[in-house]
């Protein structure tokens, strides 16, 4: 059996009893050529490599087979003079947007995000501590000024409450671990997409919890500014445990 058909076979096989269609084994095909041979972003895809005869298959196959890698966002075609296939690289937002879809109708709840957000935020806040530059640095102030006042109404509310989200987000842009960061990042995603969650944010947040977030963000922000890993991994995780409290609390009481 050669190495195409034993890849073939494997990938048939991975799917499960239902067969896969054969422009979905030549994506594959295209794309594990693609990571083994060390292709960087722009550059161009031989074109042996996706001709119709040297793949054996019809050119509508092979046409099919490159849409499917183009809306993946592995690759980018382009027509006229030096023209052809290049790599390219699927947008960190593209992606997330793309995994909210598979927990589109059955999301998973407050408790199960939280779960996971008082393992890694705690990470994600250390990852970052001492290695801020002075601009990442002044985001994060920028948005904590955003919601220091208190909201007239209760669009500026829920505006208020996702400039807390973009907080987080911008700790998880700024990490060095950029697996982590995405993560944190898809669970933020998560939280803004549900239903459940529009609603408390839209509702008004007590004084006392609104003072007690802002206060863990300025102590979080001083050891982050001093590198103190500890200090910073400390305060996130009890900032998050506090979080999945009120987020819970909240969520009973809005419910029908």
């Amino acid at each position: 059996m050669s190495i195409q058909e034993e890849h073939e076979t494997s990938n048939a096989v991975s799917a499960g009893s239902k067969k896969r269609k054969r422009p979905d084994l030549i994506a594959d095909q295209i794309r594990e050529r693609i990571v083994t041979s060390g292709l960087q972003v722009s550059d161009r895809v031989p074109t042996a490599w996706v001709d119709p005869e040297q793949m054996g298959a019809s050119r509508g196959t092979t046409r099919e087979a490159l849409k499917l890698l183009e809306f993946q966002g592995l690759i980018t075609t382009k027509t006229g003079p030096g023209g052809g296939v290049f790599v390219s690289a699927i947008e960190t937002d593209h992606a997330i947007r793309f995994l909210d879809n598979l927990f589109l109708f059955e999301p998973p709840s407050i408790a199960d995000i939280y779960a996971l957000r008082k393992t890694l935020e705690p990470e994600l806040a250390a990852s970052v501590a001492g290695r801020l530059s002075a601009e990442q640095f002044g985001r994060l102030q920028a948005l904590i000024n955003l919601y220091e006042d208190d909201p007239k109404s209760a669009d500026e509310e829920y505006k208020q409450r996702l400039a807390e989200l973009d907080f987080h987000k911008e700790l998880a842009k700024a990490s060095p671990n950029s697996l982590l960061g995405f993560v944190c990042r898809f669970l933020l995603s998560l939280l803004t997409d549900k239903t459940e969650c529009r609603a408390i944010y839209s509702e008004p947040t007590p004084w006392r919890l609104r003072e007690q977030g802002i206060n863990y963000q300025v102590r979080l922000l001083r050891a982050l500014k001093v590198g103190d890993q500890e200090q910073a991994r400390s305060i996130m995780r009890d900032h998050m445990i506090d979080a999945e409290a009120f987020m819970l609390e909240r969520a009973v009481l809005i419910r029908p």
